[in-house]
């Protein structure tokens, strides 16, 4: 695999990844209006073909590393990004109590507001 770059596109709400200039990944994200503005990850997606090298797990570390930067909690509500954090514990702190729940509310809300947007 040549080398990723992964790019945060905060105003889309899309950390992508780039192989070659081609889009091979990306996670649909949110920042949650509370302070301190946790960073909740919605949808991990890798394109077709591309599955099996990486990527994934490339942009959910990104992901957690981001949010480390900030000092903001990061919420796995992607399936995929919940389990690389089981598995890597060591780089994927522990959500604070309530915040899984209340980043749960915040995304239903998002979905009422704009249901095509994830």
């Amino acid at each position: 695999m040549a080398q990723l770059d992964i790019r945060d596109d905060r105003p889309k709400g899309r950390l992508e990844a780039y192989e070659d200039g081609e889009l091979v990944g990306v996670i649909a994200y949110f920042t949650m209006a509370t302070a301190p503005g946790p960073l909740v990850a919605v949808h991990t997606v890798v394109e077709e073909g591309q599955e099996g090298k990486g990527i994934g797990s490339a942009l959910v570390r990104e992901f957690y590393a981001m949010a480390g930067r900030e000092d903001v909690p990061a919420v796995p509500l992607c399936p995929y990004a919940a389990r690389w954090a089981r598995r890597h514990p060591d780089g994927a702190p522990a959500v604070p109590a309530g915040t899984v729940d209340a980043a749960k509310a915040e995304l239903k809300a998002q979905l009422k507001a704009s249901p095509g947007r994830w």
